[in-house]
């Protein structure tokens, strides 16, 4: 079928410096198109989640003969100063565009909403590599797509905005910018809910990953006259968890996470590996991989201590990072 995956590491072709923005890393990349030659290129965000059926938008862009097609969404306008915002015509050609301003401009008839950037382009290719170069001679430029390439396209380009149509089969549309740690907790506790936003269980638009072979998850102990039970409730456990003894609420357990006995998890994300020694309480917290608490210890019930040690985010989430030894 002609078809790869190519993953290319951060690299400095051009000069001295990484990515100055958006626009710099396809130009520090412009090799690849220059090799591969494809009529249209597709950039997504790699920190954005959300159902979206790319074919469509791909229709959309050829049906206009457009240069440029930019995904958009519709957004609270006092959201503005997180997004692009997107003026357009009746056509959906876009006449406007600013990035993160304070007074946005609204969609007409509908003065509390905006057209919001998504962060996903389809770009002829060779529009596209005109561009990104004319760009990264400009010495006052920000190399970046929003700020610069696509406001200077719209004067001598074919630019359309493209509304955003959701596959996740509920009432609101979803999607959801995790660039942050809070939004990215946020986001990862809200599957666990009764009703999750997200739905992750349609088998119509499964999500495609990596399940690698291991173990169901199993809970053992139930000691009903003691607290050494081994219990997950409101709760994603997945393969090669074992909860030994131990409680978790509301959490995320990804693969071979170990709850040792008389410990306590609550609303937590643990990556791939931890270990929860013996008796050991965590609360609202994100431990990295392979990082072992050891028995007794406690996280997430003095911040101010546990800033001390850890990244604490705006909301209160402890962050244990990779690497991370406890004693």
């Amino acid at each position: 079928m002609d078809e790869f995956i190519n993953l290319i590491p951060a690299q400095q072709r051009v000069g001295e410096d990484w990515y100055l923005g958006t626009a710099d890393a396809i130009y520090q990349n412009i090799y690849v198109l220059q090799q591969d030659r494809p009529d249209l290129l597709l950039i997504l965000s790699g920190d954005h989640i959300y159902k979206m059926n790319y074919r469509e938008m791909i229709a959309y862009h050829l049906e206009r003969k457009a240069d440029l097609t930019v995904a958009v969404i519709e957004m609270d306008k006092d959201l503005s100063r997180q997004f692009g915002v997107l003026q357009v015509d009746e056509e959906f050609r876009i006449i406007g565009f600013e990035e993160k301003p304070a007074t946005p401009k609204t969609i007409p008839g509908h003065p509390g909403l905006i057209l919001a950037n998504m962060g996903v382009y389809i770009f002829n290719t060779e529009v596209l590599a005109r561009r990104v170069i004319e760009d990264a001679k400009d010495p006052e430029s920000q190399h970046d797509f929003g700020r610069n390439v696509i406001p200077a396209m719209l004067a001598q380009d074919r630019v359309y905005a493209y509304s955003f149509r959701d596959e996740n089969r509920k009432q609101a549309k979803y999607w959801r910018d995790i660039g942050t740690l809070d939004a990215y907790y946020e986001a990862s506790m809200d599957l666990v809910a009764v009703d999750p936003l997200f739905n992750l269980y349609d088998s119509d638009w499964p999500i495609r990953t990596y399940y690698p072979p291991l173990p169901p998850a199993k809970t053992v102990f139930e000691e009903y006259d003691s607290n050494r039970v081994g219990a997950s409730y409101s709760s994603i456990v997945s393969s090669g968890c074992i909860i030994s003894g131990g409680k978790v609420y509301r959490s995320i357990l990804s693969p071979n996470v170990r709850i040792h006995s008389y410990s306590e998890v609550r609303e937590c994300i643990l990556m791939d590996g931890v270990e929860v020694g013996r008796g050991a309480r965590i609360n609202r917290a994100i431990v990295d991989k392979w990082i072992r608490i050891p028995a007794g210890y406690q996280i997430g019930f003095n911040l101010e201590e546990d800033a001390q040690k850890f990244t604490v985010t705006q909301s209160g989430i402890v962050v244990l990072s990779k690497g991370t030894m406890l004693a």
